[in-house]
């Protein structure tokens, strides 16, 4: 009884059998190296059979008329007019289907991109994006910026709910909220659990100005405290899944920390695309600031209530966007700029990051050094990544004059001033100062937007 290698031989027999009979009952996918040469070629045999299936659908409305016309010949003539029309016949189907090699290549990739990826429109605002991979349909209307309705991410509230006017949907994720009988027979959907298997038309509401979006309180955790300076800290926030804070590019909020006394408004440097991560910049030159320095730590909950603010990113303008930053004034310009690279709608832009005259590159905590352009290799990666982007970093002092220098710099190289939107972003004395040169230059105060420093 003591010896059980036959009892273990039996086991591993039963093991092999049953994991070859799952094996036999699942599609195992290759490696995506594989798959994508795969579909590559099965792209191409595809636009070949497309290609040869026009040809002859033409062939044979063209033989029908051909046909048609023979019945006008008199009998002398129809024996010559059938050699002929045959000859034709021959020769039409000998030669092979009129496609060019680039043309096929386009095609290819075209059908590639069509598996790999599915288009959506959204109506009645028109904007369109596309799913790809395995993100949701809201994953991907983020990431493009969309400000569409939503709140849990994780299919409880049914605040994501659309109608599908056409194409087909993918359950992904499952949800607890209940879809009436009548919604679903009228086409209704979460966009948090599904993903979309063609091409689809849905219909969705979208907040088109930041009062309509609703003042929300979230708890969220601290994820990772970045300390550029002694007087500098990068905060990274992450809301829970079950409810994420919704906001347009520029706007801020309240972040309170062990009661009242330590709370205080900071612009939301991230983008409303990056879904569960936020970005605040924390400067001790905030006074309200100082007493959160010395007690964050990394898994803390803060509370979060927002979004505030109207300084955000003006959609419809086709305007070059210049935005102008003083000091850690960049964080809502950042929030803006990658709004804008999610959108691709804005022509082009450029960034003036002035930083004070004092300051100097630090690398970290415990420098005793200030930072200017503390995130000055982010900029020049938009730069080099985007053609239509320039970042231009100066540097100027509190003092009125200075601040006038590098302004004035701003506006010579900026000759036709009138066909930018502006953005302004930094303490108030600088604002006031900026404002104030601006209109010198007689630059309309519509186009002038501006964010202000506490």
């Amino acid at each position: 009884m003591q010896d059980t290698a036959m009892l273990e031989r039996m086991a591993q027999i039963k093991a092999e059998a049953t994991y070859k009979q799952q094996r036999e009952n699942e599609t195992v996918l290759p490696s995506p190296e594989v798959l994508a040469a795969r579909l590559t070629k099965l792209s191409k045999e595809l636009i070949s059979a497309k290609s040869e299936l026009k040809k002859y659908s033409q062939l044979v409305e063209t033989l029908t008329q051909k046909l048609s016309d023979t019945d006008k010949t008199d009998e002398a003539n129809l024996r010559s007019s059938l050699h002929a029309l045959h000859d034709w016949l021959k020769t039409e189907i000998a030669s092979g289907p009129k496609i060019t090699e680039p043309a096929a290549q386009l095609l290819a990739k075209d059908t590639l991109l069509r598996i790999m990826a599915a288009h959506v429109k959204v109506i009645p605002s028109g904007h369109e994006f596309f799913v790809e991979g395995n993100d949701s349909i809201l994953e991907a209307a983020l990431q493009a910026g969309l400000a569409l309705n939503y709140g849990c991410c994780g299919g409880s509230c049914g605040l994501c709910k659309v109608r599908v006017v056409s194409g087909e949907l993918q359950k992904i994720y499952h949800h607890d909220y209940v879809l009436s009988e009548a919604e679903k027979h009228k086409g209704y959907a979460l966009m948090c659990s599904h993903t979309a298997v063609t091409d689809i038309t849905i219909e969705a509401a979208e907040a088109h100005s930041v009062a309509e979006i609703p003042l929300q309180e979230i708890e969220a955790k601290v994820k990772k405290l970045e300390w550029l300076a002694d007087n500098l800290l990068i905060l990274h926030l992450q809301t829970p899944r079950t409810q994420t804070l919704r906001f347009f590019a520029g706007q801020s909020a309240t972040l309170t920390l062990g009661g009242e006394a330590q709370s205080a408004d900071y612009f939301i440097a991230s983008c409303p695309c990056d879904e569960r991560s936020l970005e605040f910049h924390l400067h001790t030159d905030d006074l309200s600031t100082q007493s959160l320095f010395n007690t964050l730590k990394t898994g803390q909950t803060i509370n979060i209530e927002g979004p505030k603010g109207d300084f955000v990113l003006q959609e419809d303008s086709t305007r070059t966007a210049l935005f102008i930053a003083y000091a850690h004034g960049f964080a809502p310009i950042k929030s803006l700029i990658e709004h804008a690279m999610a959108l691709d709608t804005v022509p082009s832009y450029h960034l003036y990051w002035i930083a004070p005259a004092n300051a100097v590159e630090g690398e970290g905590r415990g420098e005793g050094e200030e930072s200017g352009h503390y995130q000055s290799n982010l900029c020049r990666a938009w730069a080099d990544a985007l053609d239509n982007f320039q970042y231009t970093p100066l540097t100027a002092s509190d003092e009125e004059t200075q601040l006038k220098q590098a302004l004035t710099k701003i506006v010579t190289d900026s000759p036709a001033l009138n066909d930018f939107e502006v953005y302004l972003s930094g303490p108030q004395s600088f604002v006031t100062v900026a404002q104030t040169l601006l209109h010198q230059h007689n630059f309309p105060e519509s186009q002038c937007h501006t964010a202000t420093l506490s």
